[in-house]
């Protein structure tokens, strides 16, 4: 679902998301938010990074279900902010750019959702295949409890490459400006100081050259 307004775009990711990533451009002199929708007693990660633009920063904030600000930062051009516990209902994620008249942003960011009531069903889902301890050789319980280990810690990993993606974007975007900067100056300078060779070049013919006549 999106809302549109005058000075804002509103996006709302879908409930059962558990972890959500975007890349958008956000124009000069706009605000965007997001929505996303978290359950009582979990936790919510958001991390963002500007990954091109002038000046590479942004303001960011974090609004609670019931309006209360919870995170606020101006002029960034990345952050992990982490809320827990959170609450039932949509936590606003808004990236302001007005303070840029003419510079547009790309911001890449993520949501992680932990802990939310939907976790649940797949803890429902080992309990129902579960079967007397004396006809199991090992235990049901260890055995998810190793396979959950390993579901998190490839999900981190996933989560980690896709953050050094976006750094790595950023350093890209910065080299490839940096390096339109270098290569412009340098014709100006290059064609300066031809100005000044011809000019010296001609001052000096100038300087030599007798128009005077001369009578025999």
């Amino acid at each position: 679902m999106v809302y549109l307004c005058a000075k804002s775009v509103l996006y709302g990711f879908a409930q059962s998301q558990q972890d959500s990533e975007f890349t958008f451009l956000l124009p000069a002199g706009r605000r965007e938010c997001f929505y996303q929708t978290a359950a009582k007693n979990g936790s919510m990660e958001v991390e963002y990074q500007v990954i091109a633009g002038a000046g590479m920063d942004v303001d960011f904030t974090i609004t609670s279900p019931h309006g209360y600000m919870l995170i606020s930062e101006f002029r960034k051009s990345d952050g992990i902010h982490t809320v827990e516990p959170t609450e039932d209902g949509d936590y606003q994620v808004c990236f302001d750019n007005t303070f840029s008249r003419f510079s547009e942003k790309m911001v890449f960011f993520e949501v992680i959702l932990e802990g939310q009531a939907g976790d649940t069903s797949e803890e429902d889902d080992w309990a129902a295949m579960a079967e007397p301890e004396s006809l199991l050789e090992y235990k049901l319980e260890d055995i998810r409890e190793s396979i959950e280990s390993v579901h998190r810690r490839l999900e981190r990993s996933r989560q980690m490459q896709t953050m050094l993606r976006a750094f790595e974007a950023r350093d890209r975007n910065l080299l490839e400006d940096n390096l339109w900067r270098v290569s412009f100056w340098s014709c100006i300078n290059m064609l300066v100081m031809l100005g000044v060779a011809f000019t010296q070049v001609y001052t000096v013919r100038r300087l030599f050259d007798d128009r005077r006549r001369v009578r025999t």
